[in-house]
């Protein structure tokens, strides 16, 4: 019997360089997935607005259980995504969506009720 990934933390509230996710401090940019939240530290991975989210980006969201990935481009779009990201979830059959940021949170929320997500958020340009 497989246990069920636990839910993921709502995000209460986006705002140019701040994302509220309940029962954490505020963030810049995160990660959140079933069961927590974190800062997102795009140096982990080298990430850059291009070409984007990086593959190592998204592993803790994987390693955590999320069936479907979440991935914003920031308030003003300015953040890409590698085509190896891409790649790299739909090789592991995980469900993705690339939005706008409050667009982002907003799906998010909504998935976070039926499904296990995790998602990259990124809360300026």
């Amino acid at each position: 019997m497989m246990a069920t990934a636990p839910a993921s933390p709502r995000i209460a509230h986006v705002s140019w360089g701040r994302l509220d996710v309940e029962g954490y401090p505020p963030f810049k940019d995160a990660k959140v997935f079933p069961g927590g939240a974190r800062e997102w530290d795009w140096h982990e991975t080298g990430t850059r607005h291009d070409p984007g989210i990086q593959p190592g980006d998204v592993d803790e969201l994987i390693e955590h259980g999320a069936e479907t990935v979440v991935l914003s481009k920031g308030i003003w779009e300015r953040l890409g995504v590698c085509p190896e990201t891409l790649k790299l979830l739909a090789d592991r059959g995980i469900a993705v969506e690339v939005l706008q940021t409050e667009e982002a949170v907003q799906r998010f929320n909504e998935l976070r009720q039926s499904t296990p997500v995790g998602g990259l958020f990124h809360s300026t340009c």
